[in-house]
């Protein structure tokens, strides 16, 4: 038995927008962060950091996005989300998975939440300009680095793809988001379009703009 628990928009975005892919039957949770439900009790006996996701798969309790979604596409390689392992694609898939998690993914922990990094609150403005200018050279890379090509991996998509998409996705209040870098607007594109990301929008209630 599989089971998510989510936010809508949150980290959670990446492994249920990989479980409608795969295609394989699922149950949602929904964690309240209206209510602080992370930080339940209940919630902390899950994943003692207090954040979203977490993914149930039988006895096996996992959080960290990244790891979840690594688990999903070696659980499920029929759905063709990641190379085969010992390839050099799949060496390329490690490389941008470790990447978005650690780079631009943390970074917006900075930017979302500056008053978590400053001892002063004041200094918190100034925290989220910082973290904002690191975020545009971040993504600046990545466009370099994906230059005229379909996907991360070239002609093959793949659960990068769905990781950068959502790391675009969250920068669309920023005064120059992602999206205007004109190569990975394209790419977002694609990545909305594919009826499983749709649907999976669908389901957490998430409204244009979608990225």
């Amino acid at each position: 038995m599989l089971a998510l628990y989510y936010y809508p928009g949150n980290a959670s975005l990446l492994p249920h927008m990989m479980l409608r892919e795969i295609g394989v039957p699922f149950e949602m949770r929904l964690v309240d962060r209206g209510s602080n439900a992370q930080k339940s009790p209940e919630y902390l006996k899950l994943n003692p950091n207090g954040r979203i996701p977490v993914l149930i798969d039988d006895d096996l309790v996992l959080f960290e996005t990244a790891a979840i979604a690594l688990h999903l596409a070696d659980k499920f390689p029929q759905a063709g989300l990641s190379p085969a392992v010992g390839t050099k694609e799949r060496a390329e898939f490690y490389k941008w998975m470790v990447h978005l998690t650690n780079t631009p993914q943390a970074e917006y922990r900075a930017w979302f939440y500056p008053h978590e990094h400053v001892s002063d609150e004041a200094a918190a403005p100034a925290a989220k300009q910082a973290a904002e200018r690191r975020l545009y050279r971040m993504f600046d890379v990545i466009s370099e680095q994906l230059g005229d090509r379909a996907w991360l991996l070239g002609d093959r998509f793949s659960a990068a793809d769905l990781f950068l998409f959502m790391l675009i996705r969250w920068g669309r209040g920023m005064p120059r988001p992602p999206r205007m870098l004109s190569n990975l607007d394209a790419l977002a594109e694609r990545v909305i379009a594919r009826p499983a990301v749709q649907e999976a929008f669908r389901v957490e209630g998430i409204q244009a703009p979608f990225f």
